[in-house]
């Protein structure tokens, strides 16, 4: 498999010096690799502390009081119902905005030395800065979506710290589903050709298997949110539980780095602890299609604010969880989830999106 990486990206690999269970954390730490029985013992000590203890049941009742107390009276209506209003008023958008939340983090991969994720430094300039402006421009958007897809699973296959980057697969998948949409080339190209007595529609070669490709996956398009949902959900659980609570020597790191302790002054490993679960939580919640639209503004306002709050983390690498979270905010939940039961006969007026 190395061979035809190597062929892929231009440059060989450098051989992971470490476990493939890194962080994000890993970015602005070094830390030695842990092992499951390190991480348990971490654990069972942090939640065995009384005060631990206390505060982070304090917390999750809290949230489960509030999200209770929200379904008993559905305050604000009104508010809800033109918000999601505005929301689906940018449905057309979607593909663009798909488009820019995957396009610019792979042509930032590119400039800045790595391969998906900045755990993994090899230089792909011409893959992935050629993928990154061809999405951006939407010319040949669903080939390029799958290339890039490809390019993914055969890094992957080699380093499996590219899974840090795993919420690409979702952005590639939800393109190739989607198409470039409009502003792009696509769109442009597509009418050109359709057009009676155009030059170039008699010799485009590809409008006509666009055209039936677009229309073979037509049926599948509603579920774009639910594809989103799996994609970020299961990347929140792997950053909850593989990155802070099977690592903790990391999270203590950064704890200690940019003196945590001092803004919240909890012990360094509720620290870690209180960002892991949470973060698994909000991964099951989204897989479970909860809440989903509110939880996706809370992720949106977490994403803000650690990747400002960390100077040394590489912002656009995670572009594209910032522009996938932002999608679930214009479609909602999407088929295939909880937020379809949570509607009733009390939410004013009556609404086409599910009750998240």
């Amino acid at each position: 498999m190395q061979p035809l990486f190597r062929s892929l990206v231009g440059l060989a690999v450098p051989t992971p010096s470490r476990d493939s269970a890194v962080a994000h954390v890993d970015y602005v730490v070094d830390s030695d690799p842990e092992t499951l029985a390190d991480a348990v013992r971490f654990l069972v000590a942090t939640l065995s502390d009384p005060l631990s203890a206390a505060l982070l049941t304090v917390g999750a009742l809290g949230v489960v009081g509030l999200l209770a107390g929200w379904l008993l009276v559905r305050p604000f209506p009104r508010d809800v119902a033109e918000f999601r209003a505005a929301m689906a008023e940018y449905t057309d958008l979607v593909p663009w905005l798909l488009r820019i939340s995957v396009g610019f983090p792979l042509v930032g991969a590119g400039f800045a030395g790595y391969y998906f994720s900045p755990a993994v430094p090899v230089e792909a300039r011409l893959l992935q800065i050629g993928l990154g402006f061809l999405l951006l421009f939407g010319l040949a958007t669903r080939a390029v979506a799958t290339v890039g897809l490809v390019a993914y699973l055969v890094g992957l296959a080699v380093d499996p710290r590219i899974l840090l980057a795993n919420e690409f697969v979702g952005g590639f998948v939800a393109i190739a589903l989607v198409g470039a949409g409009r502003p792009s080339a696509d769109h442009v190209l597509q009418r050109v050709a359709e057009s009676d007595g155009t030059v170039y529609g008699r010799f485009d070669p590809v409008h006509r298997l666009a055209v039936w490709f677009q229309g073979a996956v037509a049926p599948y398009e509603p579920y774009l949110p639910t594809l989103l949902r799996v994609s970020l959900g299961l990347n929140f659980v792997y950053l909850g539980v593989v990155q802070k609570l099977l690592s903790p020597a990391s999270g203590l790191a950064v704890v200690a780095k940019y003196d945590l302790t001092g803004v919240v002054p909890v012990p360094p490993e509720l620290w870690v602890v209180g960002a892991g679960l949470p973060e698994m939580a909000v991964g099951v919640v989204i897989l479970l299609g909860l809440f989903t639209r509110g939880f996706s503004i809370v992720e949106f306002v977490l994403f803000t604010t650690t990747l400002f709050g960390l100077p040394d983390d590489p912002v656009v690498a995670h572009l594209s969880l910032y522009g996938l979270v932002s999608v679930l905010l214009i479609t909602g939940s999407g088929p295939l989830a909880l937020d379809n039961r949570l509607r009733t006969v009390r939410d004013a007026p009556p609404d086409p999106t599910p009750a998240d």
